[in-house]
């Protein structure tokens, strides 16, 4: 399998590349400028979000939560959650199981 990913805009302000997966676990990695957002959604999948660099606010089910670099946050499936990027930075994203609606775009 391939290891090369390519770097695409998410929203603006954002870019990420999407890793080749596993069976049943991907992850991606997501540049923030400061102030960006990840808009609010919700997806079936389990999320845990490392934070490589920067400051970001996540809401989760209408709950502020903050993170700053070697930090960790969970979103459990179906949670309503989106992040602000309070200092420019980068994090990783890890799901389970597959988001296949980033896959098969």
């Amino acid at each position: 399998m391939s290891t090369h990913v390519q770097w695409e805009q998410a929203e603006p302000g954002v870019k990420r590349k999407i890793f080749p997966p596993g069976d049943s676990i991907m992850m991606m990695e997501v540049h923030f400028e400061e102030g960006a957002v990840g808009y609010e959604h919700s997806h079936p999948h389990e999320q845990f979000t490392y934070c490589l660099r920067g400051q970001f606010e996540f809401t989760i089910d209408s709950k502020t939560h903050i993170i700053g670099p070697g930090e960790t946050i969970f979103i459990p499936g179906g949670a309503k959650h989106g992040a602000k990027a309070l200092q420019a930075g980068a994090i990783i994203d890890t799901f389970t199981p597959l988001r296949e609606d980033l896959l098969n775009r």
